[in-house]
């Protein structure tokens, strides 16, 4: 898989901040308007996606993006479990808010939501990636095995 057109790249490398920084504002905005961890990880796996795409599979070995995104399926774990685990280490209930409120309508306003979010978005954007890593390294060497 060696990638795409110059075209193709040279479109994918413009639009790729953009919907990557959409999906980033998706999930900071979760607890303010629809949307939230799972929508932006969802818009920030298919910016990374579109990339690996238009650049091909070779490069995506050559960055060690399938270990950076297993430590990143972590760190999104870590964080949900721990945003979890402070609600029972505060006497009340997993998943429990425990960060002040704030003031209605501003960013930080949801308490454990927006770190919340954080997480979700981490590990989603990781599976994601994850998946579509797993399928292509599934297909890489079958259009050289089949001759075609």
């Amino acid at each position: 898989m060696a990638g795409m057109t110059v075209i193709v790249r040279t479109i994918s490398r413009i639009l790729f901040p953009f919907i990557f920084l959409f999906g980033i504002y998706i999930i900071l905005h979760g607890h303010l308007t629809p949307g939230g961890g799972f929508p932006g990880g969802v818009i920030i796996a298919a910016s990374v996606a579109m990339l690996i795409l238009a650049y091909g599979l070779e490069r995506v070995l050559k960055n060690n993006a399938f270990m950076r995104a297993e430590v990143l399926d972590t760190i999104g774990s870590l964080t949900i479990a721990a945003i979890g685990i402070m609600g029972l280490i505060f006497g009340s209930y997993f998943l429990q808010n425990t960060l002040p409120l704030g003031e209605l309508g501003r960013l930080i306003s949801g308490g454990n939501f927006l770190w919340l979010y954080v997480g979700v978005g981490i590990k989603v954007t990781a599976g994601i990636l994850l998946i579509l890593f797993a399928m292509l390294f599934a297909t890489w060497g079958e259009k050289d095995d089949h001759g075609a």
